[in-house]
Protein backbone atom coordinates (compact mmCIF):
# COMPACT_ATOMS: atom_id res chain seq x y z
CA UNK A 1 0.00 0.00 0.00
CA UNK A 2 1.37 3.38 -0.99
CA UNK A 3 1.44 6.27 1.45
CA UNK A 4 -0.40 9.58 1.36
CA UNK A 5 2.67 11.47 0.13
CA UNK A 6 2.95 9.19 -2.93
CA UNK A 7 -0.67 9.88 -3.95
CA UNK A 8 -0.35 13.65 -3.34
CA UNK A 9 2.81 13.67 -5.46
CA UNK A 10 1.00 11.76 -8.22
CA UNK A 11 -1.88 14.27 -8.14
CA UNK A 12 0.58 17.17 -8.51
CA UNK A 13 2.31 15.35 -11.38
CA UNK A 14 -1.00 14.74 -13.18
CA UNK A 15 -2.13 18.34 -12.68
CA UNK A 16 1.19 19.64 -14.04
CA UNK A 17 0.47 18.05 -17.42
CA UNK A 18 -0.22 20.58 -20.16
CA UNK A 19 -3.41 18.76 -21.22
CA UNK A 20 -5.41 15.62 -20.54
CA UNK A 21 -3.92 12.50 -22.08
CA UNK A 22 -5.46 9.18 -23.06
CA UNK A 23 -4.61 7.87 -19.62
CA UNK A 24 -5.91 10.63 -17.35
CA UNK A 25 -9.27 12.41 -17.04
CA UNK A 26 -10.09 15.35 -14.76
CA UNK A 27 -13.53 16.03 -13.31
CA UNK A 28 -14.80 18.60 -10.84
CA UNK A 29 -17.98 17.06 -9.43
CA UNK A 30 -19.45 15.00 -12.29
CA UNK A 31 -20.23 11.71 -10.55
CA UNK A 32 -22.94 10.19 -12.77
CA UNK A 33 -22.49 6.39 -12.43
CA UNK A 34 -23.03 5.55 -16.12
CA UNK A 35 -20.45 8.17 -17.09
CA UNK A 36 -17.93 6.80 -14.57
CA UNK A 37 -18.37 3.28 -15.94
CA UNK A 38 -17.89 4.45 -19.51
CA UNK A 39 -14.72 6.28 -18.48
CA UNK A 40 -13.39 3.16 -16.74
CA UNK A 41 -13.83 1.26 -20.03
CA UNK A 42 -12.32 4.05 -22.15
CA UNK A 43 -9.36 4.63 -19.87
CA UNK A 44 -8.59 0.92 -19.35
CA UNK A 45 -8.61 0.38 -23.12
CA UNK A 46 -6.48 3.48 -23.73
CA UNK A 47 -4.11 2.17 -21.08
CA UNK A 48 -3.43 -0.92 -23.20
CA UNK A 49 -2.87 1.22 -26.30
CA UNK A 50 -0.45 3.53 -24.50
CA UNK A 51 1.46 0.81 -22.64
CA UNK A 52 0.70 2.16 -19.18
CA UNK A 53 0.21 0.03 -16.06
CA UNK A 54 -2.62 2.21 -14.69
CA UNK A 55 -4.81 5.11 -15.74
CA UNK A 56 -6.50 7.74 -13.60
CA UNK A 57 -9.77 9.60 -13.20
CA UNK A 58 -9.36 12.50 -10.79
CA UNK A 59 -12.23 14.46 -9.22
CA UNK A 60 -11.77 17.92 -7.75
CA UNK A 61 -9.69 19.35 -10.60
CA UNK A 62 -10.69 21.98 -13.16
CA UNK A 63 -10.68 20.39 -16.61
CA UNK A 64 -8.80 23.09 -18.56
CA UNK A 65 -6.42 24.69 -16.05
CA UNK A 66 -5.94 21.59 -13.84
CA UNK A 67 -6.36 23.79 -10.77
CA UNK A 68 -7.30 21.96 -7.58
CA UNK A 69 -10.88 22.94 -6.73
CA UNK A 70 -12.00 20.16 -4.43
CA UNK A 71 -15.03 17.93 -4.92
CA UNK A 72 -18.20 16.92 -3.13
CA UNK A 73 -18.11 13.45 -4.79
CA UNK A 74 -17.92 10.61 -2.26
CA UNK A 75 -17.66 7.25 -4.05
CA UNK A 76 -18.31 5.31 -0.84
CA UNK A 77 -21.67 6.92 -0.11
CA UNK A 78 -22.83 6.98 -3.75
CA UNK A 79 -25.46 4.36 -4.59
CA UNK A 80 -27.14 3.16 -7.76
CA UNK A 81 -30.56 2.00 -6.64
CA UNK A 82 -29.82 -0.05 -3.52
CA UNK A 83 -26.32 -1.03 -4.67
CA UNK A 84 -23.02 0.58 -3.71
CA UNK A 85 -21.38 2.40 -6.64
CA UNK A 86 -18.24 0.26 -6.65
CA UNK A 87 -20.22 -2.99 -6.69
CA UNK A 88 -22.54 -1.69 -9.43
CA UNK A 89 -19.60 -0.62 -11.59
CA UNK A 90 -17.83 -3.95 -11.16
CA UNK A 91 -20.98 -5.85 -12.11
CA UNK A 92 -21.28 -3.83 -15.35
CA UNK A 93 -17.66 -4.35 -16.45
CA UNK A 94 -16.57 -7.19 -18.71
CA UNK A 95 -14.02 -8.57 -18.38
CA UNK A 96 -13.60 -7.63 -14.75
CA UNK A 97 -10.62 -5.46 -13.93
CA UNK A 98 -9.18 -3.81 -10.87
CA UNK A 99 -9.93 -0.25 -9.89
CA UNK A 100 -9.67 1.63 -6.62
CA UNK A 101 -11.23 4.86 -5.36
CA UNK A 102 -8.89 6.89 -3.12
CA UNK A 103 -10.34 9.95 -1.37
CA UNK A 104 -7.60 12.32 -0.21
CA UNK A 105 -6.82 15.85 0.87
CA UNK A 106 -4.21 17.65 -1.22
CA UNK A 107 -3.29 21.26 -0.51
CA UNK A 108 -6.41 21.56 1.67
CA UNK A 109 -8.74 20.36 -1.11
CA UNK A 110 -10.83 17.18 -1.00
CA UNK A 111 -10.05 15.08 -4.09
CA UNK A 112 -10.93 11.57 -5.24
CA UNK A 113 -8.49 9.59 -7.36
CA UNK A 114 -9.70 6.51 -9.22
CA UNK A 115 -6.83 4.25 -10.25
CA UNK A 116 -7.81 1.81 -13.01
CA UNK A 117 -5.87 -1.24 -14.15
CA UNK A 118 -5.00 -1.74 -17.79
CA UNK A 119 -7.16 -3.87 -20.10
CA UNK A 120 -5.69 -7.32 -20.78
CA UNK A 121 -6.66 -9.98 -23.34
CA UNK A 122 -9.95 -8.24 -24.35
CA UNK A 123 -11.20 -4.66 -24.63
CA UNK A 124 -13.08 -3.65 -21.49
CA UNK A 125 -16.83 -3.20 -21.92
CA UNK A 126 -19.17 -1.28 -19.69
CA UNK A 127 -22.85 -2.24 -19.86
CA UNK A 128 -22.17 -4.15 -23.08
CA UNK A 129 -20.30 -1.37 -24.92
CA UNK A 130 -16.59 -0.77 -25.38
CA UNK A 131 -15.21 2.76 -25.09
CA UNK A 132 -11.91 4.42 -25.99
CA UNK A 133 -10.24 7.78 -25.57
CA UNK A 134 -9.90 9.87 -28.72
CA UNK A 135 -7.83 12.86 -27.67
CA UNK A 136 -9.44 13.98 -24.42
CA UNK A 137 -12.87 12.61 -25.38
CA UNK A 138 -14.60 9.34 -24.54
CA UNK A 139 -16.04 7.62 -27.62
CA UNK A 140 -17.55 4.25 -28.54
CA UNK A 141 -14.76 1.97 -29.75
CA UNK A 142 -16.88 0.56 -32.61
CA UNK A 143 -16.96 4.06 -34.18
CA UNK A 144 -13.14 4.04 -34.50
CA UNK A 145 -12.14 0.82 -36.32
CA UNK A 146 -8.50 1.90 -36.64
CA UNK A 147 -8.27 2.31 -32.84
CA UNK A 148 -10.06 -1.02 -32.35
CA UNK A 149 -7.51 -2.78 -34.60
CA UNK A 150 -4.62 -1.09 -32.77
CA UNK A 151 -6.11 -2.05 -29.41
CA UNK A 152 -6.46 -5.72 -30.42
CA UNK A 153 -2.82 -5.69 -31.64
CA UNK A 154 -1.70 -4.22 -28.31
CA UNK A 155 -3.76 -6.76 -26.33
CA UNK A 156 -2.45 -9.68 -28.43
CA UNK A 157 1.13 -8.53 -27.79
CA UNK A 158 0.61 -8.37 -24.01
CA UNK A 159 2.30 -11.21 -22.15
CA UNK A 160 0.49 -12.88 -19.27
Amino acid sequence: MRDVQYWASLVHELCAMSHEAGWVEFKHNNAEPQEIGEYISALANACALEGKAHVYLLWGVEDVTHALLGTSFDPFSKRVGNEELESWLLRQLSPKLGFQFMPMDVDGKKLVLLQIDCATRHPVQFAGSEFIRVGSYKKRLKDFPEKERALWRALDATSF
